[in-house]
């Protein structure tokens, strides 16, 4: 059972800015699931696209995996052969609890886990390739050429999931959706103090693009197809097919 998020509930002036250290890692699973509406619909789909698109004898990465939730996900929904999953992550607290929760899982396939910066991991033979809500804390100028290495390790006919949190073109839907956005937060036990903190340390570290920008970006790294399958106020994933 997860901890419960307490993190910015006392008054901290201005908090520093958000990292993915041992405090948030023991608190990850609460965090993430009240924080983003619709992320543990992403998690059960995931798994409906894993089974669709990985091939026998292919691998499946999980990029920023923190606790491993899409790493579970794609595992326990594949019954193809041969098949392992790379699930990589630069924070080394993750990983350290990831381990934890895989090592609770006895099902197939093999799972290794990484501490790496995602823009020196190399890519190949996979089938699937899953990044949620990782590539808004890549900066800017380093998401198109990880894209394209990351497409050039992707088999023909494979697919990318690429979950994020975007901006809106529209100066009143982003208001709105922000609102909206904050309410949940709210509806999901967090104070108003708590949600400003966190907005506070998160917004010189988690930057946005939009919809249109992912996109672009995804198909000049090589994809064919590009789709939204998902949104939820800004929160969104996309499957792009190699």
């Amino acid at each position: 059972m997860s901890t419960s998020d307490q993190i910015y509930a006392k008054k901290q002036g201005r908090p520093s800015d958000f990292r993915f250290d041992s405090k948030v890692a023991q608190v990850f699973a609460d965090m993430i699931s009240r924080s983003v509406p619709g992320y543990d619909l992403t998690l059960d789909m995931i798994g409906v696209i894993a089974k669709h698109y990985v091939t026998d004898n292919s691998r499946c990465y999980d990029l920023g995996c923190s606790l491993g939730a899409s790493t579970l996900a794609i595992r326990h929904n594949i019954h193809t052969d041969n098949n392992h999953i790379i699930a990589i992550d630069n924070s080394a607290a993750m990983i350290e609890q990831c381990k934890k929760n895989i090592a609770q899982d006895d099902s197939l396939p093999s799972v290794e886990l990484k501490v790496e910066d995602l823009l020196t991991s190399e890519f190949n033979n996979a089938s699937l390739v899953t990044m949620n809500f990782t590539l808004q804390f890549i900066a800017a100028d380093e998401r198109p050429a990880l894209l394209r290495r990351i497409a050039d390790g992707i088999n023909s006919g494979g697919a990318m999931i690429l979950s994020e949190k975007i901006k809106l073109t529209g100066s009143m839907e982003q208001a709105l959706m922000t609102d909206l956005h904050h309410d949940f937060k709210a509806a999901m036990g967090y104070s108003k103090m708590e949600i400003a903190q966190k907005r506070q340390a998160i917004e010189n570290v988690l930057i946005p693009d939009t919809i249109d920008t992912h996109k672009e970006r995804l198909y000049d790294a090589g994809f064919s197809h590009v789709y939204v399958w998902f949104q939820c106020f800004t929160f969104v994933s996309l499957v792009a097919i190699k």
